[in-house]
């Protein structure tokens, strides 16, 4: 089905704008057991539309983050949210032959979208030739940042340490990373021998990403602080960015919707500054000439009462 949306600002600042979307599409992927479900939104007007894939975090769908999707849309993005085969809304149960290998076929469905991109334009309503395939990025909270962080160049080391499989995506050339867990040396002992895909090294992680962390993110699979989720930043190479929230814990104020039971510190104004700051940070990856990373990041550097602070090297 498809159905429009009256959004926030379409491109900048200057007025609602419209956001149109198509949900479910079907692509073909054969050997993973179901189609990949798919839903795309973007704005009704405008061309050379850049492209950024969405990977929700664990048990969530394509119907999830609706803060985050629809601004991103109505500020110019084609925004694609696949449903991974974790989701709730797809019942897989815990013994399922496929869930030891369900880390990796999401990355599968992050580049299965990209490879379906055809089909994803021509199915959202006067959406055909507006898209620039030039300019692709992908984001994810949780265990979607961590399939995300992927197609950037993280990798997973092995049980002997070694860095595995490279799964970069050359056509995706920068990031939003949202909660994305840090080392594995820190795991408790369930995550240890239960989710071995938390073994991430982010050496290679090369492309630009903005990393956003909670200072009140308590993981439950990790034995350190809220530190675990600055990893990303502090042990991949430049150029990276970290917001930091004051206050935050991993919904981030609420960012995969605000009156769900993962939002446990419901705050507004926290995702309107990640919507803010997220847009403002691909545009300036993905447009060299844009400078609204840059206001973005001052105009938080210069707020007497800041929600975070900015990092970035």
């Amino acid at each position: 089905m498809s159905d429009s949306i009256t959004a926030n600002a379409h491109g900048t600042t200057d007025g609602p704008g419209t956001v149109v979307s198509a949900k479910p599409v079907l692509l073909p992927a054969p050997g993973r057991g179901e189609d990949l479900q798919v839903r795309v939104c973007a704005p009704a007007t405008g061309g050379d539309l850049p492209v950024l894939v969405f990977s929700h975090g664990f048990g969530w769908s394509m119907n999830g983050y609706a803060p985050l999707a629809d601004y991103w849309a109505a500020n110019g993005f084609v925004v694609v949210q696949p449903t991974h085969l974790d989701s709730r809304t797809l019942g897989i149960p815990h013994e399922d032959p496929r869930t030891p290998r369900i880390w990796r076929i999401r990355v599968e469905d992050l580049a299965r979208a990209l490879d379906g991109l055809d089909v994803l334009e021509a199915v959202v309503p006067g959406l055909t030739g507006r898209v620039d395939r030039g300019r692709i990025a992908v984001a994810g909270h949780s265990w979607g940042a961590q399939t995300a962080s992927t197609l950037l160049g993280a990798r997973v080391l092995d049980s002997d340490g070694v860095p595995g499989e490279d799964m970069s995506d050359p056509r995706v050339t920068a990031g939003v990373l949202l909660a994305l867990t840090g080392l594995g040396d820190d795991l408790t002992a369930f995550a240890a021998e239960h989710l071995p895909f938390m073994r991430p090294s982010f050496d290679h992680m090369t492309a630009p990403a903005l990393i956003v962390a909670g200072d009140r993110d308590q993981s439950a699979l990790s034995t350190r602080g809220p530190d675990w989720f600055t990893d990303p930043y502090t042990h991949s190479p430049g150029p990276k960015s970290l917001l930091t929230l004051y206050g935050a814990e991993h919904s981030l104020g609420g960012i995969s919707g605000y009156e769900v039971a993962e939002t446990t510190d419901e705050s507004p104004a926290r995702v309107a500054l990640i919507q803010r700051l997220s847009s403002a940070f691909l545009r300036g990856a993905l447009y060299s000439g844009d400078t609204g990373w840059k206001a973005a990041a001052a105009a938080l550097e210069e707020d007497p009462n800041p929600l975070g602070k900015l990092q970035s090297k």
